[in-house]
């Protein structure tokens, strides 16, 4: 049986908010929904879910769940992070702040991130519903990652009880630390993955309205072949031909600059969640790990 706990959701009414808070209400946990924004505000009643003012609703939680925007992060984990119990944890949806050393903190106050993998291009679909739920949350499974700053197994089986719970359904959340998770987060995923997929939608304008090419037919067989480029270099499904090999190694001379791995050092990462975190610099030392 999943224990359950006390869990303040700050920034409900937000887009990551509702989405949370639509998993959370189907729980037996303890909820306590908080948001300030008018709007926000508006759309958690609208749910009906009942509202509570943020000093109470932290005072006695096992999990704060942030949900509110990395910029947001600073100005209230320095309101609400005094406030919360001992022994409690405030959970970060994204790593980039926690990394960046914005978050107040306390020594008897843990810190945690947790992040949805999304549903992943080759989970086995079955039902409308979960081809229709490409960021997962509601009918298409996916992993989560998550990271805990601290041994306590009874700590973490909180953390993973809430991040199964707000993400649902979760197939496995996966264990990293914070400094790991930034790394995945952008530099993998956002840095390169999500800017392939715009690159790809750049490529299929420039098909249709450089070369003519009837959009149907561009975007045709454009989706057919990504899906055949990602199954072969993903899973090894099929070898690429050797003419195509030919063309791939034009494109990475024409298009990946040779020294795009750098990406992947420490000092790129700062730089990158500097620039997305509009900050001057982020100073390492904040959080050095080993």
């Amino acid at each position: 049986m999943t224990s359950l706990y006390r869990i303040a959701v700050i920034g409900a009414g937000g887009k990551m908010g509702m989405r949370v808070s639509d998993n959370l209400v189907k729980t037996g946990h303890d909820v306590r929904y908080v948001e300030n924004a008018p709007a926000g505000r508006q759309r958690t009643l609208d749910a009906g879910r009942t509202l509570t003012d943020a000093a109470t609703a932290v005072a006695d939680a096992d999990i704060v769940v942030l949900a509110v925007p990395d910029l947001a992060l600073r100005a209230v984990t320095a309101e609400l992070v005094p406030l919360m119990r001992p022994g409690s944890i405030a959970l970060t949806l994204d790593p980039a702040a926690a990394y960046a050393g914005l978050l107040t903190t306390r020594p008897d106050v843990v810190q945690a991130v947790a992040h949805p993998c999304h549903p992943s291009i080759f989970l086995q679909r079955t039902t409308p519903e979960e081809y229709a739920d490409t960021f997962g949350g509601i009918a298409a499974p996916q992993d989560a990652i998550a990271a805990i700053e601290s041994d306590d197994p009874a700590l973490k089986e909180i953390v993973e009880t809430t991040v199964r719970a707000i993400y649902a359904p979760v197939i496995d959340v996966h264990w990293v630390t914070v400094k790991q998770l930034a790394q995945l987060e952008p530099t993998l995923v956002e840095t390169i993955a999500c800017m392939v997929g715009a690159l790809l939608k750049e490529a299929l304008d420039e098909a249709v309205t450089t070369m003519g090419v009837p959009e149907a037919a561009a975007r045709s067989i454009l989706l057919g072949h990504t899906q055949v480029a990602l199954a072969n270099g993903l899973r090894g499904d099929n070898p690429f031909s050797d003419a195509c090999l030919i063309a791939m190694d034009y494109g990475r001379e024409a298009i990946v600059k040779e020294d795009w791995k750098k990406i992947f050092r420490d000092d790129e990462l700062d730089r990158n969640l500097a620039r997305m975190l509009h900050l001057d610099h982020i100073d390492r030392a904040v959080h050095a790990e080993n």
